[in-house]
């Protein structure tokens, strides 16, 4: 346990975001979610289409549209995220983990 009024030690990333790997966040992050919401509706239509049976005569061209969206945001935010990861500055070697023990 900690004492009252101290912070715990932060564990956040200690690499350093160069102006490209800023640039290229929000791309990531909207792509991430075009995938999360696309596999969300493509699970939701895929049950709809399995328990309700819809015999609307559109439903068999909608129903698998948010698959192909999973599909083409997959390797689209794996590229724009390896991207990022690669537009990040290495970090120093005082910020290593091996020269930790050395620190006092």
């Amino acid at each position: 346990m900690n004492a009252p009024g101290r912070r715990m030690p932060c564990y956040r990333s200690t690499r350093r975001h160069s102006p490209a790997s800023r640039r290229l966040a929000p791309a990531v992050r909207w792509a991430g979610r075009l995938l999360c919401w696309s596999l969300a509706a493509g699970m939701t239509t895929a049950a709809l289409d399995l328990v309700a049976s819809p015999q609307a005569a559109w439903w068999p061209t909608v129903w698998p549209l948010p698959w192909y969206l999973t599909g083409l945001s997959i390797p689209a935010w794996a590229i724009l995220r390896a991207r990022e990861k690669a537009a990040q500055d290495p970090p120093d070697g005082d910020t290593l983990p091996g020269h930790w023990d050395r620190a006092a």
